[in-house]
Order: structure tokens, then sequence, then C-alpha cells
């Protein structure tokens, strides 16, 4: 069975993720350690007791799902399945650090860091109330694509995320993102609405963060991955540590092509099966909406890794 790993974006985040496997596993509980020592702050204790508005906040967020998806990696590394037993790994936009992370391209360190910037960056690249993001569900992305050059009149409209085939995100000024909407509702929309976002993200607004990232990542050690890398941006494998700096760069503004993505890995890499690494289980959701020929499983807690290794050694 050819696998692959992803690692979920922002909108996992739980108070209490990753818990109970720092609890089952030291390798885990390492993971949570090496990110509250390369932040400077126990960011652990916000994401196993804090306030979930905190948790929330684009800066936190971003560090606190990597550092449970990693979590979750080390610890079905200390049972036996290893990096390279995927033959692909990808995210959903912070989570392809995850992703390179896992797949040691980054140091957790390093990824720690460079989603606090990123996540800094990123809600300060435009003031609050200037931007939003809505979820057009029914509509193919070809058709929000018009809608939302239909709805800019002037100012920025984009499809941020084409998440599946029937949910596409679209960003951009408040101002068009909510004719946007209205746009949508009247191209037969099943459902248009406003997301509850801090910032216009992977639209053209987010220049300035693309910015910030590309000298970020000009000072960070990126190594080839032990496993390629469906990148957001370009929806195909990589593994050369050049195109990835330059594509993370181009992720900010860029659209996260996920639909795409993962009908490559079906159709053309032969993935028939998907594991999502960490919180929640919004990719699951959308891969099955995508392929539903590719089996999901989800990692996230010790019960799942156990339920996993009885599939393996079935």
């Amino acid at each position: 069975m050819s696998r692959a790993f992803v690692f979920p974006g922002q909108g996992a985040q739980t108070i209490g993720m990753g818990r109970a496997l720092a609890e089952a596993y030291p390798a885990a509980k390492a993971v949570f350690d090496e990110v509250d020592e390369a932040l400077g702050e126990k960011l652990s204790a916000l994401i196993w007791e804090g306030e979930i508005e905190a948790l929330t906040l684009t800066q936190n967020a971003q560090p606190a799902l990597m550092a449970t998806s990693l979590a979750a990696l080390r610890a079905l590394e200390a049972e036996g399945v290893k990096i390279t037993d995927a033959k692909l790994v990808a995210g959903h936009s912070l989570g392809e650090y995850s992703a390179l992370a896992a797949a040691g391209a980054l140091s957790v360190a390093d990824t720690a860091r460079l989603l606090r910037i990123r996540g800094k960056a990123m809600q300060e690249a435009v003031p609050v109330g200037v931007g939003a993001m809505a979820a057009l569900l029914g509509l193919d992305f070809a058709t929000a694509q018009t809608v939302a050059a239909e709805a800019a009149q002037g100012d920025v409209c984009q499809a941020a995320n084409d998440n599946d085939p029937s949910q596409v995100v679209v960003s951009g000024h408040k101002a068009a993102v909510e004719r946007a909407v209205e746009l949508a509702k009247a191209a037969g929309a099943k459902r248009a609405m406003l997301l509850p976002v801090s910032a216009p993200f992977h639209c053209a607004l987010m220049a300035p963060a693309a910015d910030v990232m590309a000298e970020a990542l000009a000072s960070v050690e990126i190594n080839a991955p032990a496993v390629p890398l469906v990148a957001n941006v370009s929806a195909e494998a990589l593994s050369d540590p050049v195109m990835i700096r330059a594509l993370l760069v181009e992720q900010v503004t860029g659209s996260v092509r996920w639909r795409e993505s993962v009908l490559y890995m079906g159709e053309t890499q032969g993935i028939s099966e998907i594991w999502e690494i960490g919180a929640g289980k919004a990719l699951s959701g959308m891969v099955r909406r995508i392929n539903k020929d590719i089996a999901c499983r989800n990692i996230g807690t010790p019960e799942d890794i156990a339920g996993a290794l009885e599939a393996l050694n079935g």
C-alpha cells in the first residue's frame, strides 16, 4: 500500500491537543520541550491548559499545530513507523512546514521560530478589519475564480484555498470578499459565508509577510527532505532545497492547491492511503471528497497509533 503523510493547517487547534501523546511517549514530550525552548516560552502550557482565544492567535496556532503534528510523528517512530514508510509528505498552508520538519528538511527548533515569525508577519501585514476570507461551498474552482475576479472591482479578491471539489476559500479586501459571497450565492453556491479569521491569508495583501519570510528563510538551513514534498503552490513533488525555500515564500501570497495536490498523489503517484498526522480531521474529510478511493487514517492520540499499528500488523 502506497502511503502519504499529511499535516493539518490553521483551524485544527484545540486546547489539550497532543497532551496524551506527550504523557504516553517521551519522544513526543521532547518535541513540545524543544518548541518551548526555541520560542523561549511555555507554549505547551498554552496548548494544554490555556484559553482557546490565545491559542487561536495566528502566531501561537502555527507553532502549536506543528508541535502537535511532530509529537504524533515521534510517537509513531517510537513504535517503529518511520517517515520513509511514506512515499510523499504534504501539508495545508502552515502544515507544509510541519511536513518539512517531519521529513528532516528543517529542524524542529527552526520550524517553530519560522512559524512564530510567519504568524506575526501574516497578522501584521493587513490592519484588522481591512481584509477578510470567505468559504464558498458548492462551487467548483473555476466558478469560484470567476466570482473572485468579478468581486474584486479594483480591490484584491483571490481564490486562496482550493480545498476540495465543493469548497473554495476566497481572500482579500473585506468589501470585495463580501461582494464575492453575494455573487457566489447568485452563481448557485450552496452556502457562502465569511470565516472567523484574523487576516486575509494566501492573497496579494500578504506581500509584506512574504518579504518577511524571504528574509527569515534565507538564514535557515534547508536540507533535501527524506521524502518528497507535494508543495501547496505547485501541487507537485519536489526535494530541491532551493525550490522549497522559494515556494515557501511564494506560498504566503499564493493559493493552497490542496485539491490538485490530492489528485496528483492519487492519480500520478499511486497513493492509496493518507495518514493525517496531528490535530483534527479536516484534511481527511477533504481527501474523501476529492478521491474516495484513497483510505484515510488520523494519527492524533495514543489510541489512533494503537489502531494504526493493529492495521499494519494485522
